[in-house]
């Protein structure tokens, strides 16, 4: 029996859409044509070079570089309102201005705008800003090649890929390498080597999978790095752009595209990376130029100048030519010219003089060509801190990074001075705002003060246990602790910090520090822990809510030791008479009572009964309560002792004998 054709139109009629578009673009590059209008959007520091590669970024520091493709794509059926599938292939490479240190990477993304106004460089790859990360109105897809690891960002290395959706810290993400056929063993693979990568990222809308595969040859391998299955039809709008994006920080690499293939209908094609530009061809092309150049110079000086003048002129010249050498660019941080830092702080002028210790004198200084504000530290020559210090602390301290910590920009060693540039710190130094003494023109509120306190035991939380080898510092003090613009609490100098490895001692006899934070241990051993740190930590604890130092010569006799005055109110039951009086009772008396006594128990004389760092924190945030007093026992015999009440997770005090 024949249907009626009028029903079957009605049910064609009533068929969803196809689950992909009529015409799904599809497009690939092997070579970049320098005519942007007609190839790709550039926007930022991104250029096409000389012979077709896409040049994001170069070596200029706190830079955003873009490609997009110039025209919108549908990435979702819209009355379905599901994601399509796609498929990429694309060749890059990244190479560091160091070869040792790789600065911020790059990002394949996929985005409703091509603009990201706002957008910051060096972690957010110039796709995000603090406001803006993780809101889900950002519709942002992206996978990252990132050759730095950010602890705020809770990366796992500093050469992983991660998928990011909405917001810069991954979903998922893997030690970068890549798997050869029939070999199971993951290969390595370094993504600042500079050497010539090609990626594919597949997405299967049908089953919500995601694949990430690398290599170093063209043929793509049958496994990928990384599969994740996700749904990213609620992340799709109907249209969105597709490119790439990258951006640099106080670590900076270039960041190039040789070549990319997209497809919406099936796996993208693999690119030919020997057909590909090179960036050999680019250098000599570059080189080629600068031979040019030169030739033309001395044409011109032969003409100009007399030959023994000019000789003269040459020598003078090459004595003050300033070479990096291979052994100081395996120091790590950025190494800076004498020159530069001389102009920077106006000749070391007394008016750029932020302050002075026993290691020498700091000044503030503008870089001429980004403009950024630094701190140079100017090691003196009666410094103990010696080369051997000095290189040290470059290029070990210098590694370190944490929101917490002041971080070491770069250094100089040119011209017989050891010069150690820093980020500058706004509000300068903690000291200036806590003590009576200074008369400071601010004095910060409780609630300042609370949060400083917080931020330095996160700091040191991450030089005790969060880092390769255990830092410890071994001048915790106020005059140490530095305030940035937004009044952030970050500890700085580490001119006599000692590394060693986790779970073993550091081997010294050398008693340093500042009186008034050594602890007693110190001076019968001389070997610094991370329970002496603590020490030092409990009296900062006490001089940020007493508003004075530790030993204040001028006081009277019951109040001249700063831990000793707070024990004796403690002990008379009047322990809030310690709070700075310019304060005027406003603060949370439940936040200051816990510091005082946390203070006093990281004062402790025993060792062993001070917390460690990560029971600091626990206790600042409320985790757990402080131990429960029982009673004192006064002996006569000086501060007497007492009993305590503590849960397992805190210290044993039990055996105490003196406070």
């Amino acid at each position: 029996m024949l249907l009626s054709p009028l029903p079957c139109l009605l049910f064609l009629l009533l068929l969803p859409p196809p689950t992909q578009p009529t015409s799904p673009p599809s497009f690939i590059y092997n070579i970049f044509n320098s005519n942007q209008s007609t190839n790709l959007t550039l926007t930022g520091i991104a250029d096409i070079t000389g012979n077709g590669i896409l040049h994001l970024t170069n070596v200029s520091s706190h830079q955003i570089g873009r490609g997009f493709y110039p025209d919108p794509i549908p990435f979702k059926n819209p009355a379905t309102q599901n994601a399509y599938s796609f498929s990429t292939a694309f060749a890059f490479s990244i190479v560091p201005k160091y070869r040792k240190l790789g600065g911020h990477g790059l990002a394949f993304t996929v985005s409703p705008t091509k603009d990201f106004p706002g957008a910051q460089p060096s972690q957010y790859l110039g796709l995000l800003n603090v406001t803006l990360n993780g809101n889900t109105s950002n519709h942002l897809f992206a996978v990252e090649f990132d050759t730095v690891q950010d602890f705020e960002l809770s990366d796992i290395n500093d050469n992983h890929v991660g998928v990011n959706i909405n917001r810069m810290k991954s979903v998922n993400s893997t030690k970068t390498g890549f798997f050869i056929d029939g070999n199971s063993t993951k290969q390595d693979l370094c993504l600042h080597s500079g050497k010539k990568i090609q990626a594919w990222i597949d997405y299967d809308a049908v089953k919500h999978q995601l694949n990430v595969t690398l290599s170093v040859f063209s043929k793509k391998p049958t496994t990928p790095i990384l599969s994740l299955p996700v749904d990213l039809s609620p992340v799709f709008q109907d249209f969105m752009y597709v490119g790439f994006s990258s951006s640099t920080g106080v670590l900076t690499s270039s960041h190039y595209i040789f070549g990319w293939s997209f497809n919406m209908t099936g796996n993208a094609e693999s690119l030919d990376l020997d057909h590909l530009p090179s960036l050999l061809e680019l250098k000599k092309n570059k080189k080629g130029f600068e031979f040019w150049s030169v030739l033309m110079f001395l044409i011109f000086l032969v003409f100009c100048i007399v030959v023994i003048f000019g000789a003269v002129y040459v020598i003078k010249r090459l004595k003050r030519t300033e070479v990096v050498e291979d052994w100081e660019l395996d120091l790590g941080p950025h190494p800076y010219c004498y020159k530069e830092l001389k102009e920077a702080t106006k000749g070391f002028h007394e008016k750029q003089l932020l302050g002075f210790g026993g290691s020498g004198k700091v000044y503030k200084g503008v870089l001429a060509d980004s403009k950024t504000e630094i701190a140079v530290k100017r090691i003196s020559r009666k410094s103990k801190q010696g080369p051997k210090e000095f290189l040290s602390e470059v290029s070990t301290i210098g590694r370190l990074r944490h929101r917490n910590l002041v971080q070491l920009l770069g250094w100089s060693g040119n011209k017989g001075e050891l010069l150690l540039v820093y980020d500058y710190m706004a509000n300068g130094s903690l000291d200036k705002y806590i003590y009576r003494s200074n008369n400071p023109k601010m004095i910060l509120n409780w609630d300042q003060r609370f949060k400083i306190i917080n931020d330095i035991s996160n700091g040191l939380l991450y030089l005790h246990e969060g880092w390769e080898q255990t830092v410890l510092h071994r001048d915790v003090k106020a005059g140490n602790v530095l305030l940035d613009s937004d009044w952030n609490g970050r500890l700085g100098d580490f001119g006599l910090a000692k590394l060693y490895d986790h779970g073993s001692n550091p081997i010294t006899t050398k008693v340093v520090g500042t009186l008034g934070y050594l602890a007693p241990e110190l001076t019968r051993t001389g070997k610094p822990t991370t329970s002496s740190d603590v020490y030092a930590f409990g009296a900062l604890l006490l001089e940020v809510v007493c508003g004075r130092r530790p030993i204040e010569l001028k006081a009277s006799p019951e109040e001249l030791i700063l831990v000793d005055w707070v024990w004796d109110k403690w002990r008379e039951g009047c322990l809030l008479e310690v709070v700075d009086s310019r304060l005027k009772g406003a603060v949370n008396e439940a936040e200051v009572m816990m510091v005082l006594k946390l203070g006093l128990m990281c004062s402790s004389d025993e060792p062993l009964f001070r917390p460690s760092l990560r029971q600091v924190i626990r206790y600042l945030k409320g985790v757990v309560p402080l131990p429960e007093i029982l009673g004192l026992l006064c002996d006569g015999g000086g501060k007497g002792g007492f009993v305590v009440k503590v849960d397992d997770s805190a210290p044993s005090l039990g055996k105490m004998k003196s406070w």
